[in-house]
């Protein structure tokens, strides 16, 4: 595993985004674990987090991407960091977001940011998909600004549970705008790297809850 990404596992469970315990999600799934970005509370974090987003983007896109786009409202500042990030690393990315509702006043329009124009190689940028409704949502609004690229989406984590069908979210979404899909981590390394190892002087996955995992992937786990 790259260091990065073990870094970047470390750094969600001290943030208290990634948690373990008994959870139930929008879906009604009942999870032993559960990712909550909205617990990325300072700037130091919000800085860091943007680092590892530009670290696998520069793995995965290392060119041809003009704008990074952020579905509001979570992904808002993830562009804005991640665009701070790749520019210390010499990429000066455009980056945009959408308006829950559109603006009616001053310059209107539902998308705030860099301008979109036809060819413009777009990579999105969220925390995490589990069913896409999301992307499904925000790319008819891109596409009704300007003819755009869709060159990717990227992701914090993949949960790699199934999402409407069999496969993945990350899988379907992927197939269905014929682009590449990514995340930072996926949740098998999230399991490899965590279990029964200490962390700061606890352990935070043990065998029990790693189990619980297990039985939850053997429910919804995507084929």
């Amino acid at each position: 595993m790259d260091d990065f990404k073990s870094d970047f596992i470390d750094f969600m469970v001290r943030s208290e985004v990634l948690s373990f315990g008994d959870f139930t999600t929008k879906s009604g799934r009942r999870t032993p674990f559960f990712i909550n970005a909205g617990r990325y509370r300072t700037g130091e974090q919000l800085g860091r987090l943007g680092e590892f987003y530009a670290a696998a983007i520069e793995q995965t896109w290392p060119s041809d991407v003009d704008v990074l786009f952020g579905p509001a409202y979570k992904g808002i500042p993830l562009v804005a960091t991640t665009s701070i990030a790749l520019a210390a690393l010499g990429r000066d990315v455009g980056f945009c977001f959408n308006r829950k509702e559109a603006k009616d006043h001053g310059e209107g329009g539902s998308l705030v940011g860099a301008p979109l124009a036809a060819g413009d190689r777009v990579l999105i940028v969220e925390d995490v998909t589990t069913a896409g409704t999301s992307i499904r949502e925000t790319v008819p609004v891109m596409r009704d600004a300007a003819d755009v690229v869709l060159a990717g989406l990227i992701v914090s984590v993949d949960r790699q549970e199934r999402g409407t069908g069999p496969r993945s979210a990350l899988t379907e979404i992927a197939d269905e705008y014929s682009m590449p899909t990514r995340a930072i981590v996926t949740l098998d390394e999230v399991v490899e790297h965590l279990r029964g190892r200490k962390l700061d002087g606890r352990v935070v996955l043990d065998d029990e809850t790693a189990g619980r995992i297990a039985a939850y992937r053997g429910q919804y786990g995507a084929s």
